[in-house]
């Protein structure tokens, strides 16, 4: 598995010269190595349908028990033969749809990268590795929905979804650590045997809200469901593999995969259902109202997720069943129908429904994909979507909560769900165009070839059960119910309460699709209460935070060097001080009595001085005054034994003082440019910086607990830096790259002086 993971993210490297090399061939070679992973993958069947997993460890953080762990088991199985299989699909579509454009061979990596980041994600087997690669695919999916980024659209919708699902992301992770502590490991081989230990925690209710909300946002749950059509602006094989396949799932992947840990609470059922419902029916209406053809798709996909949340809240083992085969029936119908508008747009430069018609003639195999796809989308036999529909209604009919709730609301959702699927499929293809209409162009092999296989997989699944129900299905659903489970899929279940059900919801939903511009005109003129929606709250927050860093940054970034001074001064003298009395307390030696006249001499010279600088009207007696401090210090450096350092001090001093005679004489007089009533702040911060570092260095003296250091470096100072002065030795050896650093920035300011003084140089030459 890491092998696999491996060549995608170098695949990632390879992926731009193959774009500039070989442009018209880029799709078809991209798709050999995603191709290649299904092979391999699919020759995993056996293995995990006998019941067997798969594990790769390899060490990580040992000492925080984090490894670089894979997983593979039915659930992941699944997941990774979408990634792969469909990823192939997108490959060969991605080369046709952008043709020529320049950027083909960045765009690859991207789609890439993001593939190697969403396999590492279902077949991770730790849950920090599973962060990693969570936060991955945000990231890449943040440049794949911002590619064209010459439009502002694209840019937001790119940002808007890295905001919401990283934000969510944070908050899973804090539940991953959790958890973590909870179980007592981060491994799914260890947690996936901890449900009854996690469910039973005191820390088990944050835990939960804190990985669903990463859960919910990446699978675009309301209220976090806006994101999801915003990232539309994407380009369309973006839309098809990321928004309807893969990263919109990763949210539903990990309710499959933690149900064992964290599943079977009352806690659980009522929020997975609440959330789930609310959006199914959302995304339902939403999708209706539209005219676009991918925010259509974009918001039944909405509604589909919801769906897949509320079967697995269910308190029915049947419904993570149920959940499974409508999660492979969306994936294929949702992906092909993706791939159908993208070369509608493509072909005819317009997704508006109320434009496009009559286009079976001149797209008879682009029309016969869409036809399928929208059949199995509505849930209408012989397509998978149709047993995934059955299996719905039967698990809502015996919902063991609200049967009655359940039932109509999922009768609406379908309802509508059928009048979308009705409207994509018949109005392109076989409604009347309006005259505003482009004449298109012929559709190339690979903008038809990828829907037509996603659709009549769909079709092959349905008359052929036999190839995914005992072999990927009944393992998938196994290991999200952590528990062995045997079950088979069949197209006709007979006559039954379900099956009028589905009768009653393809002849609405049709009535539904006939009357859908008067409806839709309707909603239209009764649309002002959607603009307070959850994407006018992000809208609100986004500028609000953007207002709030414009304050701090005019209160803290004015340009004001006495302003910085202030903050910072006052800021460390406020928290020292805080923490100096709270915590340690301040207390003091008795009896400072040693002190010797010529001390005194020094500490007066020192505290005259610094009235001098303070009081002084003239910038060069206040440079004198400073640098008569600094001397002042150097004397007691001499007095207390440390020549070397007052000699430094010498130094530093001198160089000091001359630099700034140099550089002050150019500026201008001094002047007042605080008013008289903001000077006593200015002293209190100055008063108080003062105090608290004498008390600190009196408690710092007071308080000898002594230090491993300092036996340490007495021990080795001569024997292993060859020298007896401690401090040189601690300077030059111990700490010799902290030196280096302070070296490199004096010489950086130094740069900055000589350049400064050659530009006056150069300015008076001129005059």
């Amino acid at each position: 598995m890491l092998l696999a993971l491996s060549l995608i993210f170098a695949a990632t490297l390879a992926a731009p010269l193959l774009g500039r090399l070989r442009p018209a061939l880029a799709g078809w070679i991209g798709a050999l190595l995603p191709l290649g992973l299904t092979g391999y993958f699919l020759g995993q069947l056996g293995l995990v349908s006998g019941g067997q997993t798969s594990v790769e460890s390899y060490s990580w953080v040992a000492a925080l028990g984090v490894n670089l762990s894979f997983y593979l088991d039915g659930l992941s199985l699944l997941f990774a033969l979408l990634i792969c299989g469909v990823g192939a699909v997108i490959m060969i579509y991605s080369g046709a749809y952008l043709g020529q454009d320049p950027r083909l061979g960045r765009f690859f990596a991207y789609l890439f990268a993001f593939m190697g980041a969403m396999l590492g994600l279902v077949l991770a087997g730790n849950l920090i590795t599973l962060f990693g690669f969570w936060e991955l695919t945000g990231i890449t999916s943040f440049f794949l929905i911002g590619f064209d980024d010459r439009r502002e659209s694209s840019r937001s919708a790119a940002l808007q979804a890295l905001l919401v699902t990283g934000l969510g992301g944070l908050a899973m992770l804090a539940g991953f650590l959790l958890l973590g502590h909870a179980a007592g490991s981060f491994e799914l081989t260890a947690l996936l045997t901890a449900g009854d230990g996690v469910r039973g925690h005191p820390l088990y209710l944050p835990i939960l809200l804190l990985v669903l909300a990463g859960a919910f946002t990446k699978s675009a749950q309301f209220p976090f469901h806006f994101w999801l059509p915003a990232a539309m602006a994407a380009p369309t094989p973006v839309s098809a593999y990321l928004h309807s396949v893969t990263m919109v799932k990763a949210g539903v992947y990990l309710l499959f995969r933690l149900s064992p840990v964290l599943g079977g609470t009352a806690a659980w059922h009522g929020l997975l259902e609440l959330a789930g419902g609310t959006t199914m029916l959302l995304g339902a209406w939403l999708a209706f109202l539209q005219t676009d053809l991918k925010r259509m798709l974009a918001y039944s996909t909405v509604s589909s997720l919801g769906t897949l949340v509320f079967l697995i809240g269910l308190d029915l083992p049947f419904a993570i069943e149920a959940a499974l085969v409508y999660l492979l029936a969306h994936a294929l119908y949702k992906g092909s129908l993706f791939l159908v508008a993208g070369a509608l747009d493509h072909a005819t430069g317009s997704r508006d429904v109320t434009v496009l018609g009559g286009l079976f003639r001149r797209m008879p195999l682009l029309g016969a994909a869409a036809v399928l796809a929208a059949i199995s989308m509505a849930g209408a036999p012989p397509l998978l979507g149709f047993i995934a529909k059955e299996y719905f209604y039967q698990v809502v009919l015996t919902a063991p909560r609200a049967a009655l709730l359940s039932s109509a609301t999922a009768l609406l959702t379908s309802l509508l769900i059928v009048a979308t699927a009705a409207v994509v499929a018949w109005r392109p293809f076989f409604g009347r165009p309006a005259a505003t209409l482009e004449e298109p162009h012929d559709v190339p092999l690979g903008l038809w070839l990828g829907p037509v296989l996603l659709a009549v997989s769909g079709l092959l699944f349905a008359l052929v059960p036999g190839l995914v129900d005992l072999p990927l299905l009944v393992p998938a659903a196994g290991a999200a119910l952590g528990a062995p489970v045997r079950f088979a899929l069949h197209l006709w279940h007979g006559f039954s309460p379900v099956l009028l059900l589905s009768a009653v919801t393809l002849a609405g939903g049709g009535l539904l699709a006939w009357r859908h511009d008067p409806w839709r005109r309707l909603v239209k003129r009764r649309a002002g209460v959607g603009a307070w929606g959850p994407a006018r709250g992000y809208e609100l927050a986004l500028a609000g935070m953007l207002a709030l860093a414009g304050w701090q940054t005019r209160l803290l970034q004015n340009g004001r060097l006495r302003i910085y001074l202030l903050t910072v001064v006052g800021a460390t003298t406020a928290l020292v001080g805080f923490t100096l009395a709270s915590r340690s307390g301040i207390r003091l030696a008795p009896g400072y009595t040693q002190i010797l006249p010529h001390d005194l001499v020094v500490a007066t010279l020192v505290l005259a001085a610094a009235w001098v600088a303070l009081s002084s009207g003239s910038r060069l007696l206040a440079i004198v005054a400073m640098g008569v401090v600094g001397y002042g210090v150097a004397l007691i450096f001499v007095q207390f034994g440390a020549p070397d350092l007052a000699m430094t001090q010498f130094i530093i001093e001198t160089m000091t003082v001359v630099l700034f005679v140099l550089v002050f004489h150019r500026l201008p007089l001094f002047s007042l440019l605080r008013g008289r009533q903001r000077r006593p702040l200015d002293a209190m911060v100055a008063l108080g910086a003062g105090a608290v570092m004498t008390l600190l260095t009196l408690v710092v003296l007071t308080e000898r607990q002594g230090s491993r250091l300092t036996g340490f470096f007495a021990e080795q100072s001569l024997p292993a830096a060859h020298g007896r002065n401690l401090v040189n030795v601690i300077l030059v050896d111990f700490r010799a790259m902290d030196t280096l650093g302070e070296i490199t920035v004096l010489a950086l300011a130094g740069a900055g002086v000589l350049a400064l003084l050659r530009l006056g140089r150069a300015e008076r030459r001129k005059k």
